[in-house]
Protein backbone atom coordinates (compact mmCIF):
# COMPACT_ATOMS: atom_id res chain seq x y z
CA UNK A 1 0.00 0.00 0.00
CA UNK A 2 1.11 3.46 -1.10
CA UNK A 3 2.02 5.96 2.04
CA UNK A 4 -0.63 8.69 1.20
CA UNK A 5 1.36 11.38 3.24
CA UNK A 6 4.46 10.96 0.80
CA UNK A 7 2.51 10.33 -2.63
CA UNK A 8 1.39 13.20 -4.95
CA UNK A 9 -1.81 13.60 -7.44
CA UNK A 10 -1.65 11.71 -10.90
CA UNK A 11 -3.36 13.64 -13.37
CA UNK A 12 -6.86 12.60 -13.46
CA UNK A 13 -9.24 12.57 -16.70
CA UNK A 14 -12.41 12.43 -16.68
CA UNK A 15 -12.53 8.63 -17.94
CA UNK A 16 -9.61 7.61 -15.20
CA UNK A 17 -11.19 4.95 -13.09
CA UNK A 18 -12.78 5.54 -9.52
CA UNK A 19 -11.06 3.57 -6.41
CA UNK A 20 -12.83 0.44 -5.98
CA UNK A 21 -14.54 -0.33 -2.74
CA UNK A 22 -11.99 -2.71 -1.59
CA UNK A 23 -9.19 0.45 -2.57
CA UNK A 24 -10.93 2.70 -1.16
CA UNK A 25 -11.22 0.32 2.29
CA UNK A 26 -7.34 0.28 2.28
CA UNK A 27 -6.85 3.94 1.68
CA UNK A 28 -9.46 4.92 4.52
CA UNK A 29 -7.13 3.15 7.12
CA UNK A 30 -4.10 5.66 6.65
CA UNK A 31 -7.05 8.17 7.12
CA UNK A 32 -9.66 6.76 9.61
CA UNK A 33 -10.87 10.34 10.64
CA UNK A 34 -12.14 11.14 7.46
CA UNK A 35 -15.72 10.50 6.57
CA UNK A 36 -17.51 9.77 3.38
CA UNK A 37 -20.38 11.80 2.05
CA UNK A 38 -22.38 11.44 -0.75
CA UNK A 39 -23.98 13.67 -2.29
CA UNK A 40 -26.13 13.91 -5.43
CA UNK A 41 -25.13 11.22 -5.74
CA UNK A 42 -21.59 11.57 -5.83
CA UNK A 43 -18.85 10.15 -3.03
CA UNK A 44 -16.78 12.75 -0.93
CA UNK A 45 -14.75 12.74 2.12
CA UNK A 46 -15.13 15.19 4.44
CA UNK A 47 -13.37 16.07 7.53
CA UNK A 48 -14.12 19.53 10.30
CA UNK A 49 -10.99 20.57 11.34
CA UNK A 50 -11.40 23.32 14.90
CA UNK A 51 -9.21 26.19 15.83
CA UNK A 52 -9.05 28.52 18.50
CA UNK A 53 -10.50 31.78 16.36
CA UNK A 54 -11.11 32.39 13.15
CA UNK A 55 -7.55 33.68 12.31
CA UNK A 56 -6.32 30.50 12.80
CA UNK A 57 -8.90 28.50 10.57
CA UNK A 58 -8.69 31.15 7.95
CA UNK A 59 -4.15 30.44 8.00
CA UNK A 60 -4.98 26.70 7.76
CA UNK A 61 -7.62 27.56 5.14
CA UNK A 62 -5.34 29.17 2.95
CA UNK A 63 -2.55 26.50 3.46
CA UNK A 64 -4.84 23.92 2.20
CA UNK A 65 -5.71 26.60 -0.62
CA UNK A 66 -1.87 26.14 -1.38
CA UNK A 67 -1.18 22.68 -1.25
CA UNK A 68 -4.39 22.52 -3.80
CA UNK A 69 -2.37 24.62 -5.96
CA UNK A 70 0.59 23.23 -5.98
CA UNK A 71 -1.08 19.79 -6.68
CA UNK A 72 -3.86 20.93 -9.19
CA UNK A 73 -6.39 19.26 -7.05
CA UNK A 74 -8.50 21.46 -5.42
CA UNK A 75 -11.26 20.77 -2.35
CA UNK A 76 -14.44 22.54 -1.10
CA UNK A 77 -13.02 24.44 2.25
CA UNK A 78 -16.10 26.31 4.48
CA UNK A 79 -14.08 28.59 6.61
CA UNK A 80 -16.40 29.32 9.86
CA UNK A 81 -15.03 31.04 13.42
CA UNK A 82 -13.17 27.98 14.59
CA UNK A 83 -13.39 25.93 11.98
CA UNK A 84 -12.88 24.45 8.86
CA UNK A 85 -14.55 22.14 6.68
CA UNK A 86 -12.71 20.26 4.03
CA UNK A 87 -14.09 17.69 1.25
CA UNK A 88 -12.41 16.29 -1.42
CA UNK A 89 -13.72 14.21 -4.37
CA UNK A 90 -12.64 14.11 -7.97
CA UNK A 91 -15.17 16.85 -9.83
CA UNK A 92 -14.35 15.18 -13.46
CA UNK A 93 -14.89 12.14 -12.26
CA UNK A 94 -18.25 12.76 -9.72
CA UNK A 95 -16.57 10.44 -7.14
CA UNK A 96 -13.17 9.63 -5.50
CA UNK A 97 -9.90 8.80 -7.17
CA UNK A 98 -6.96 7.86 -4.91
CA UNK A 99 -5.86 11.17 -5.30
CA UNK A 100 -8.25 12.52 -3.13
CA UNK A 101 -7.46 10.51 -0.30
CA UNK A 102 -3.38 11.65 -0.87
CA UNK A 103 -5.04 15.14 -0.40
CA UNK A 104 -6.83 14.10 2.64
CA UNK A 105 -3.61 12.74 4.18
CA UNK A 106 -1.39 15.23 3.19
CA UNK A 107 -4.39 17.76 4.74
CA UNK A 108 -3.94 16.02 8.33
CA UNK A 109 -0.15 16.83 7.74
CA UNK A 110 -1.00 20.40 7.61
CA UNK A 111 -3.35 20.19 10.63
CA UNK A 112 -0.42 18.84 12.90
CA UNK A 113 1.83 21.63 11.58
CA UNK A 114 -0.98 24.88 11.68
CA UNK A 115 -0.69 24.52 16.06
CA UNK A 116 -4.20 24.81 17.96
CA UNK A 117 -5.97 22.48 15.94
CA UNK A 118 -8.03 19.99 18.01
Amino acid sequence: MINLTQAHCEACSADAAKVSDDELTDLLKQIPDWHIEVRNDVQQLEKIFLFKNFQQALAFTNAVGGLAEAEGHHPALLTEWGKVTVTWWSHKLQGLHRNDCIMAARTNDLAKTAGDCT
